[in-house]
Parts: C-alpha cells; structure tokens; sequence
C-alpha cells in the first residue's frame, strides 16, 4: 500500500491457525502487493509455521518505550521544535528527502488526533521534521528524520523534548517508537534520551 512494511505487513492479534496463511497471502494478492508478515520474537510458533511455508526473516525491528515525565522535562531553545497540524509544506519536503515520501505521510494523515507534526529548526533553518500521535496513555513517534549536515546537533533530542511535552499534554503516559535493529546512529539517540526495549520483530517475507 505504499506505507512501508509497518503498514502493509499482516499481524497476528489473537489466535490464528495454518488456514489463515493463505487467507493472508490472498488479501495481499488483493492489495497487488506480496505477502508480509510481522511476528514478535515471542511468537515462535508463527515463525515456524512461516518458514515451513517457504517464509525468511529480514529487518529485525526494535520497539522502544520511554515515560512521557522523563522526556518532557528541561528547556527547550527558542523556536527550535514547533508543533503543527497539518504539517507544513516543509516538513513535507524535509520528510521527502529523507526517504519518507506521499504515499508514508498518507499514514499520518489517516491517524486519529490528536497527533502533531514537529519542525526542527537550527542556525536559523528548518532540518528535521517527525510526527507523534497519541491514543489513549500511549503517543506514538514517528518518522523522525534530521538532515545529514544537522545531526549531532541536538536537534533530534529537543524534538522528542517537544513530542513529549504534546504527548503529556494530551495525557500519554509513555512514547514509543519502531527503530531498525541496524540503525545504530538512531538507535544511540534513544539510548541517550532514556529509550528502554520493549520488544523486537522481524518481517517475514518468501524466499
């Protein structure tokens, strides 16, 4: 569909026997996409059962949690991270040249608020743009993306600085986000800033 693999790809939320497999790849088929799954590393029988059917592993992702109170706290420069919805146009293009492009901002837009766009501005420039949504005492971060020449800056940090502060004041408890096992860079950012792992998947794709 366009979303990335955290969108398209199939879940199990309950119980699910071998039938619903094929079931699976069909609705796939449907969407003109090939099957992928997504199974939590506890799920071992879903893994065997995929790989019985031809299934591999790919993309280890990690899903990490913060307390919303940990984050939210300390000060923030001065038109450094701004919260808007809808986002502005360039967000848009910043989201766009960091590989986040229309059809995975359509998934932003689909979300139910509250949810905000947050700009990164640094030596008087907008560089950076990311996107957190909160449902119930979770907000979710998303598609946090710096350019190249800004990192290391501390403009990522005081980003999540600011989509804590919008997740506490829409009375999220915790932020979560998805990161690739193989994003070291990014994974170091959520280390400095407190991010704890709460589980880990792998897509499952045919060979």
């Amino acid at each position: 569909m366009g979303g990335g693999g955290r969108v398209s790809a199939a879940r199990a939320i309950g119980p699910w026997d071998a039938a619903d497999i094929p079931a699976v790849e069909g609705q796939h088929a449907a969407w003109d996409q090939p099957p992928l799954f997504s199974v939590d590393d506890a799920d071992s029988a879903l893994a065997a059962a995929l790989q019985a059917q031809g299934y591999q592993a790919s993309d280890p992702t990690l899903i990490l949690h913060c307390p919303v109170e940990r984050l939210a706290g300390g000060a923030i420069p001065p038109v450094t991270a701004i919260e808007a919805w809808p986002p502005l146009a360039i967000q848009r293009v910043l989201w766009a040249e960091a590989g986040i492009g229309p059809a995975r901002q359509a998934v932003m837009e689909r979300a139910y608020a509250p949810k905000a766009a947050i700009l990164g501005r640094i030596e008087d420039r907008a560089a950076g743009a990311a996107f957190a949504a909160v449902h119930g005492p979770v907000a979710m971060l998303h598609a946090l993306a710096v350019l190249p020449r800004w990192r290391r800056k501390g403009l990522g940090a005081w980003m999540m600085r600011r989509a804590a502060r919008f997740a506490a004041r829409h009375d999220a408890a915790v932020l979560v986000l998805a990161v690739s096992e193989a994003n070291g860079a990014a994974r170091a950012l959520y280390d400095a800033a407190g991010f704890e792992r709460l589980a880990r998947y792998h897509y499952w794709r045919k060979g």
